[in-house]
């Protein structure tokens, strides 16, 4: 790649001449001589090809080339001042990335409304986010692969913060065998008929967690996936209210009259790479996710203010 023959310092001193409205009132803006502005932007000139500024009376005013150069130089510069801020941060302790991964159970619009907090506050750190279902949370954390961890069981040998619960409803098409039973139903009725389950992301020990020992079983990849094959008439599935709440209101799904455990509530829980102190932008960011994980689902997420 070629380098670059004009130097950010440069840019600068032509917009501090342009936004100042002269070389004088830029060299005062700039803490330098007159002398200097005027062949810093000379140099400029010889060193494009270009001419960029023509004197107007005792005003000197961009050419056109010098105005479209002057525009792309402003998103230069800014990008510059940022990437030095970073590095500021960065000395301090300030973190460039948090890795936080999450069960694929837990209601997205609280991370996007906690991440939409998080980004005014970032001061340029990068949020990589990771899903996983069930156990697949917990490997990922223990392999130091993430900072942070949302999961909806207890991982051994680490303090979780107690966060909100999220509660599995039992449901199948309106049109379904066991709708049509027309009684409540008992764990027997389910053991007969195909249950969707979701495959445990984890290599070490995956899970069967939800399923009854029913006769038939499908394993699929997302809940999404599951929520469209019930929806579809196939089976019967334990799924987050908060992800098919749109399919219960059309009707699409129905829950199943269970006599028991038609609802359950499992409690999920914050962790935190015990090997690793965290920094100050993961503090921010765990604050945040405490602090929107008991937000109404039903709230319009507010549009991210960008700088």
């Amino acid at each position: 790649m070629k380098a670059p023959r004009v130097t950010l310092d440069q840019w600068r001193t032509l917009q501090a001449v342009v936004d100042h409205g002269g070389f004088a009132q830029a060299a005062e803006a700039l803490h330098r001589s007159q002398s200097s502005v005027s062949y810093t932007v000379a140099r400029m000139q010889d060193q494009l090809g270009v001419p960029l500024l023509r004197i107007d009376g005792r005003k000197a005013v961009l050419t056109e080339a010098g105005g479209v150069l002057l525009r792309r130089s402003r998103q230069l510069v800014k990008n510059a001042s940022q990437l030095e801020d970073l590095a500021h941060h960065m000395e301090q302790g300030w973190e460039a990335e948090v890795r936080l991964v999450v069960d694929a159970a837990y209601p997205s619009a609280r991370l996007v409304s906690a991440l939409t907090a998080f980004m005014p506050q970032s001061r340029g750190c990068r949020v990589r986010l990771r899903e996983e279902v069930l156990s697949g949370v917990d490997e990922v954390l223990t392999e130091g692969v993430a900072d942070l961890a949302i999961s909806g069981y207890a991982i051994a040998g680490y303090l979780g913060t107690e966060m909100s619960s999220v509660e599995f409803v039992a449901v199948a098409h309106p049109d379904h065998a066991l709708h049509r039973l027309n009684r409540a139903l008992s764990f027997q009725d389910l053991e007969s008929q195909l249950q969707v389950v979701i495959r445990d992301s984890g290599r070490r020990q995956p899970q069967d967690v939800g399923w009854l020992g029913a006769e038939q079983r499908w394993t699929v990849g997302s809940l999404a996936t599951a929520a469209t094959f019930v929806g579809s008439g196939l089976g019967f599935a334990w799924l987050p209210r908060h992800l098919i709440e749109r399919q219960l209101r059309e009707g699409v799904l129905k829950p199943l009259p269970l006599e028991q455990g038609g609802s359950r509530h499992p409690v999920f829980y914050l962790y935190s790479n015990k090997d690793k102190p965290l920094g100050p932008a993961t503090q921010i960011l765990v604050e945040l996710l405490r602090q929107f994980d008991t937000a109404p689902l039903d709230v319009p997420i507010a549009a991210p203010q960008l700088a």
